[in-house]
């Protein structure tokens, strides 16, 4: 009791993420904090896993804190799938969860459409005060075309992503005006007649880039980056708005895209097609031969792209040095090649980037991978998307308000946990290769020197792996760290407002900037740590749908022997990527148990056998045979098969074909 006033204290209010375990129980990790708050089910108070939630610390017996969810902040998932239960008045829905869910009510007048043991999807309503179940309403029965399509609606619903736009932000994006009055025109700059062209995949819909190019004397060139003006359509305030906040990023699936923005403003209002005059927010830079840039202007245009290329044929015009716009087309790629260089001479590390995608077939299944690298079309891109990102945020970083920054959602990239870079660096001398620690910059230069050095080695994608590892993630924050990775003091993303949220709000804040009509948002860094937790989600769900194509790709491979480099090394076993069809699966330790007893060298990235000494190192090649793909669990295994077999499986089958008369002229002459 307090002497002066007799009140109690109150407890504490701890705010942060709500996580149940299969057995029920509730932890909450407080932002800020490594201590967690157990919360039982009891005091959950309709608060669901995954949850952003305010505990009430309650008492701590020992080392264990425990509270009770006061408030729930923000709910990480508001559509569910499962199976419904309709009865005679109203429907009860059960959502598939792997954690304690509670059961959803359902009156009647929301089931639209749903029947008995339908599967569906259910949006979540309210949880009235007093009420036992919380509401919801169904919005989707799930009558999928196939077991794969339904996996990827199931990927996006469990990872908080709404399979379709609610009807309000489907009327107003329906309702936008494309129209291009004379009161918009005098607020731009016209450039509809500056040669412009965008540079996309070859499957894009969403163009929200191009670029622009002519000369603006002897030695200098006038170079554009116009991004989509997704900000002059989508305003504060709106159901459009909001959906895309809630969103914050479109997801990438193998089969299949779940955009941020509905499809009109996405594919249509904003994409920037050829053709057709389009709203954009640009960066203008006037750049001389020696790639020094002179001066840059911000501000609103209006432009008309002249073409559209894909990377490919971007490619072969710089490779065979003709084509259509292939003057400006080189001179750009001349430009983009110094900035690359400048780049990674002033700290930025140069990891090398191979993206592996399946080709599938009309319904969406896997026929075969295609291994994409990043070639020059690619990096020609990069490097003026890099330039405009950074000199937008830089350009903001100079704004103070009352001598403090003016809140703004930085992209910052810290330097590397010592704890992750100490092993790497150990782990890396045994292959001969040394790190100068000495500070932030020795270290990637040390990286970059690597990097070029393992370059075609044996050791050169272990090596790579491991050390992207070792990196921090990237995050959006208004607290101004830098980009390590880029090597960049200041980074922002400003270049894709049609599927990241993050890009829209520096439109908004650069447009206040220039009109000098600053508001500071007092809750950005609320907002960007919304951003880079649905980033987060969405990299969950791209990895899982990727997961799924592999082992539905696998399926009819059960049984046959491959071979593999081992990716990864835990406890319990290592991961294995094939090397033909680069998909991963697991050999568990306990199925090495026949040939000794494993025990994991966290220091050597390494499973060791203690009687014999075998290791299973990441990095290495081994045969596996594949023995298992789930489906549902979207995992693969395979066995280990000892190289001793190896030998005699290769002799007797090498026997076989010399008795069937199929040998070579070497194996007749051994037979002889």
């Amino acid at each position: 009791m307090s002497k002066k006033t007799g009140k109690k204290k109150q407890d504490p209010l701890v705010k942060g993420v709500l996580e149940i375990t299969r057995s029920g129980i509730g932890y909450v990790i407080a932002e800020g904090s490594d201590n967690d708050v157990l919360v039982k089910p009891n005091d959950f108070n309709k608060a669901m896993h995954g949850d952003t939630v305010r505990v009430k610390v309650r008492k701590s017996n020992g080392r264990r804190v425990e509270g009770v969810v006061e408030e729930v902040v923000e709910r990480k998932q508001i559509e569910f799938i499962g199976n419904i239960e309709v009865k005679e008045n109203f429907a009860f829905f059960k959502p598939d969860s792997q954690k304690p869910m509670p059961d959803f009510y359902i009156s009647t007048r929301n089931l639209n459409g749903a029947e008995n043991n339908d599967r569906v999807v259910v949006r979540f309503l309210n949880w009235e005060k007093g009420a036992k179940k919380p509401e919801g309403e169904v919005v989707m029965v799930m009558k999928a075309k196939d077991q794969g399509d339904m996996a990827m609606k199931e990927i996006l619903i469990q990872n908080g992503f709404a399979l379709e736009f609610p009807k309000a932000v489907l009327d107003e994006s329906a309702a936008l005006n494309p129209s291009i009055d004379s009161n918009e025109l005098v607020k731009r700059k016209d450039y509809r007649d500056v040669l412009t062209f965008t540079i996309d995949p070859a499957d894009a819909k969403d163009f929200d880039d191009a670029l622009s190019i002519k000369k603006a004397g002897s030695d200098e060139y006038e170079i554009g980056v116009h991004i989509a003006d997704v900000s002059h359509f989508v305003k504060p305030g709106t159901a459009l708005d909001e959906e895309g906040y809630t969103r914050a990023t479109s997801v990438y699936l193998p089969d299949r895209v779940n955009p941020m923005l509905p499809e009109i403003i996405s594919n249509e209002l904003c994409s920037l097609r050829p053709n057709e005059d389009k709203f954009t927010f640009s960066v203008i830079f006037n750049i001389n031969s020696k790639g020094k840039i002179k001066n840059y202007w911000l501000g609103k245009t209006l432009i008309h792209s002249n073409h559209r290329f894909n990377y490919d044929e971007v490619q072969e015009i710089i490779e065979l040095k003709s084509g259509q716009y292939f003057d400006e087309i080189l001179h750009l790629n001349t430009l983009a090649k110094h900035f690359r260089k400048e780049r990674f001479k002033h700290g930025a590390i140069n990891f090398s980037s191979t993206e592996v995608k399946f080709s599938l077939d009309a319904e969406g299944r896997p026929i075969g991978i295609i291994v994409k690298e990043s070639k020059e079309a690619h990096q020609l891109i990069e490097e003026f998307m890099l330039l405009a990102n950074r000199t937008v945020a830089a350009h903001i970083a100079k704004i103070k308000i009352n001598k403090n920054p003016l809140p703004f959602p930085y992209r910052i990239h810290d330097t590397p946990d010592d704890e992750k870079l100490k092993p790497f660096v150990a782990f890396a001398k045994k292959f001969g290769y040394t790190f100068n620690m000495n500070n932030e910059a020795e270290v990637a230069a040390s990286f970059n020197q690597l990097l070029s050095d393992v370059h075609g080695k044996p050791e050169q994608h272990v090596l790579e792996q491991l050390g992207i590892r070792t990196m921090a993630k990237a995050i959006y924050t208004s607290e101004n760290i830098g980009h390590y990775g880029l090597g960049f003091e200041h980074y922002c993303h400003f270049t894709s407002p049609i599927r990241r949220y993050p890009d829209v709000m520096v439109h908004r804040i650069l447009q206040d900037v220039l009109e000098n009509k600053i508001q500071p948002d007092k809750k950005m860094e609320d907002k960007s740590r919304n951003c880079s937790a649905k980033e987060r989600a969405a990299m969950d769900a791209e990895r899982a749908g990727n997961k799924y194509k592999q082992v539905e790709f696998m399926m009819d491979k059960v049984g046959e022997d491959m071979e593999g480099v081992i990716s990864g090394v835990a406890s319990f076993g290592f991961w294995v990527e094939t090397v033909n069809e680069k998909c991963e699966g697991l050999v568990s330790v306990r199925d090495l148990s026949d040939y000794d007893d494993f025990r994991h060298d966290d220091t050597d990235y390494a499973l060791v056998g203690l009687r014999t000494g075998k290791k299973f190192r990441m990095g290495d090649k081994i045969r596996i045979k594949l023995v298992a793909a789930n489906l549902e669990k979207r995992q693969l295994d395979f066995e280990w098969i000892p190289e001793v077999k190896n030998l005699i499986e290769k002799a007797v089958h090498k026997k076989d074909r010399i008795h069937s008369g199929k040998g070579t002229s070497h194996s007749k002459k051994w037979k002889k």
